[in-house]
């Protein structure tokens, strides 16, 4: 009978693992809730309205077609015993397994106040996304039918909750719809005078860039009309805005669009490792995993990508793909030199590439620390940052759709995915169009 290695999570961490595993002599089983793989770093562009949802997704059953070892399943994973080795999912029943790799991910975090997700939409799936982009573009219809000038500014305010890549790239694609992609189109407003603000709590944005490089992100906010305030601490989120605690006191910001891109916690399964195989956690509910990515304990489960937790230089490694692609692989690695009978390789190491966040049309900041610390913006971290996200996106077919749009976004400055869908937030319910 063929080694049992059963993925749970086809995010980069997992499917890395996966297509690693291709020639393998095992059967491997990808299970996971949604039917696709989705590239979460490019969710700002669906939000937004520069990108389709489905030009960032690849069916998991289309990635993995041609590997002849490997089935996908569809289904919820509500359990697991470690004893029996068995993977508890809430349709299929019990899975067994040799090998297990965690590869569940991260969620979006409130920081104990979950009941602003209501108000404040994250951005880690497809429906974030989509809610995301609903509430931005009604934003814009209703201030453009709003008469009260104190509502229709509220209409026109937008505020982003957390100066790191995803707030940065958030906030400065906003920047660009009121800019360029919606000028003219309003009979009412000037939606270029929109007041996009971004918000940290911390000294600057891009904490983790050099400092020269968090003020050129700045300079190009600016000029994409979105002002940044640091130091200042979210303490409530409603329907009409935010609360925040600052160096002079409590402030009161009224705004009808908040999104939220401060942080992220575990997936719930880290709850259950730690409950059936005695995994350890850290404070945020991630997995202490050994140098191996293994489990205390149960060297047959693995664990890769944000639900792991490691340190590397007495630092704790980043949340990002690079980390759970490279965490998949070595899962992969270790595997395949157990079914060889063969010595186990090196403990895993982190080895970062660089980081890259882009801030507007041209605009973007570069730094590679391995690199002598080499760091640069502007137009060339642009081009570097549009060529590694493409060459990421899993699907080729993909990959061309996602350049041809940009091609064309660059051009026009049009957005061709600008749909109000759903029924996020509140609207006025439409009035039948004939029998």
């Amino acid at each position: 009978m063929a080694h049992r290695v059963v993925i749970l999570g086809g995010g980069f961490g997992g499917l890395y693992a996966a297509q690693a595993l291709k020639h393998a002599d095992i059967e491997l089983t990808m299970v996971d809730r949604r039917n696709f793989h989705l590239f979460q770093p490019l969710l700002y562009q669906v939000a937004t309205g520069s990108l389709s949802p489905g030009e960032i997704a690849a069916p998991l059953r289309s990635v993995l077609s041609t590997q002849a070892n490997s089935k996908v399943l569809l289904d919820d994973a509500i359990g697991l015993d470690a004893a029996n080795k068995k993977l508890i999912l809430a349709d299929v029943g019990p899975l067994p397994y040799d090998t297990l790799i965690v590869a569940t991910g991260s969620r979006t975090s409130y920081f104990g106040n979950d009941h602003w997700e209501e108000f404040a939409p994250g951005l880690k799936t497809v429906e974030d996304a989509t809610r995301m982009r609903h509430k931005v573009l009604f934003a814009f219809e209703e201030a453009e039918r709003e008469s009260d000038m104190d509502k229709r500014n509220a209409w026109l305010t937008f505020i982003v909750v957390g100066g790191g890549p995803t707030g940065v790239e958030l906030s400065g694609a906003l920047g660009e719809m009121a800019n360029d992609t919606m000028r003219n189109e309003f009979d009412n407003i000037r939606p270029e005078d929109a007041r996009i603000l971004l918000l940290d709590g911390g000294e600057r944005i891009l904490s983790n860039y050099p400092e020269s490089l968090s003020d050129a992100a700045v300079r190009s906010l600016i000029k994409l009309g979105v002002r940044t305030r640091n130091k200042v601490r979210v303490t409530g989120v409603d329907a009409d805005g935010v609360t925040l605690r600052t160096a002079a006191g409590e402030e009161r910001i009224h705004a009808k669009t908040i999104l939220w891109g401060a942080g992220v916690r575990a997936s719930e399964f880290g709850k259950i490792l730690g409950e059936s195989a005695g995994a350890p956690l850290d404070k945020g509910g991630r997995v202490l995993v050994s140098p191996d990515l293994t489990v205390a304990g149960h060297p047959e489960i693995f664990v890769v990508g944000d639900l792991a937790a490691m340190t590397q230089d007495g630092q704790p490694l980043p949340g990002v793909a690079p980390t759970a692609m490279q965490m998949g692989k070595y899962a992969a690695k270790v595997i395949e030199s157990r079914l060889k009978g063969a010595a186990p390789p090196a403990p895993f190491r982190y080895f970062d590439k660089g980081s890259l966040a882009v801030i507007g049309r041209t605009a973007a900041v570069a730094y590679f620390e391995k690199f002598g610390k080499f760091k640069f913006s502007g137009p060339i971290a642009w081009l570097l940052w549009l060529f590694v996200h493409l060459m990421y996106i899993v699907e080729f077919e993909a990959r061309v759709l996602v350049f041809i749009r940009w091609g064309f976004n660059y051009l026009t400055f049009q957005r061709g995915a600008r749909l109000i869908t759903g029924m996020a937030g509140k609207t006025r319910k439409p009035e039948p169009m004939g029998s």
